[in-house]
This record gives structure tokens, C-alpha cells and sequence, in this order.
């Protein structure tokens, strides 16, 4: 045996430690930045599938139908009749209905108010909804009376 002061198997306390031993290994920095890919894609995703606006417009026709409902999320659901053929007496020959969800409260409060009237209702289309939104794609976020055609 060798004297207690040798230090052939020890490495001085000043010098720094490889590079290699803090970095982390391939593996970890593939994953990393996997995850963040994942995570921007799903962040992109969500955006596009519920806030992004498809489509955006004004729609004209009878309101038939608004009413609050929903088991555990209440919403206001509306339907308006679209006439868009009509008759020499001014009597619509066929239709379309045009379902929609309102979110904002006074909104909902004018829309119940016309219920039987002529009106046009401006909407922004999204991709999707979630269920406190209601249970249209379409959104309702501002009504005008119209005078009957």
C-alpha cells in the first residue's frame, strides 16, 4: 500500500468539471423541445378550434324562438326563420332557420323583448364551442329591428 498523501487517483478541487457532465444528455433535449412543439401545436390548436372567427355576418328574418336552457350550463339559444323566396303577396314560400347562441346578457335581453319581430342579427362563426357558449357555432353580439318586407 501506497502512502496516505498520494493523490494519482484524485483530481484537484480547482480544476472545472467536462463540459459533457452538465449538459444534458440527447435524449432529454430531443424530448424538451418535442414537449414544446407539442405544447405550441396544442396551444395553436385550442385557438383556432374555439376563438379563432371562420366566418362573420348579418342575418335577416323572423325571430321565432330565443329561450334560456341548458341541464348544467344555461345559454341562450336563438332561431331566426329566413325567407328566402316569396310569393307575389308577400308570403314566404320557403325558408331556412338559422340556429345561434348569444353569451353577452344584454343581448339576450333585447332579442327577448323582439320575439315575433322582422330583425337582423350580426354573428361571428367559430370553428367550435365550448358548452358555457352555448350550443351554436354561430354567436350573436348585436340585433336591429328591421320593418317587415
Amino acid at each position: 500500500m501506497e502512502a496516505s498523501g498520494s493523490t494519482e487517483n484524485f483530481a484537484p478541487l480547482d480544476q472545472p468539471k467536462s463540459l459533457e457532465a452538465k449538459r444534458p444528455s440527447k435524449f432529454k433535449r430531443f424530448r424538451n423541445k418535442f414537449l414544446l412543439v407539442v405544447f405550441v401545436l396544442l396551444i395553436a390548436l385550442v385557438y383556432w378550434k374555439y376563438f379563432f372567427t371562420y366566418s362573420e355576418g348579418n342575418r335577416t328574418g323572423l325571430l321565432q324562438k330565443f329561450s334560456y336552457k341548458g341541464t348544467i350550463f344555461k345559454t341562450y339559444e336563438g332561431e331566426l326563420i329566413l325567407s328566402s323566396i316569396r310569393s307575389q303577396n308577400n308570403v314566404a314560400l320557403a325558408s331556412e332557420k338559422f340556429f345561434f347562441s348569444v353569451r353577452d346578457q344584454s343581448t339576450a335581453r333585447k332579442l327577448e323583448n323582439l320575439q315575433g319581430h322582422f330583425i337582423t342579427v350580426h354573428y361571428k362563426m367559430k370553428n367550435g364551442t365550448l358548452p358555457w357558449w352555448g350550443d351554436s357555432r354561430y354567436q350573436v353580439d348585436s340585433v336591429k329591428l328591421e320593418a317587415q318586407p
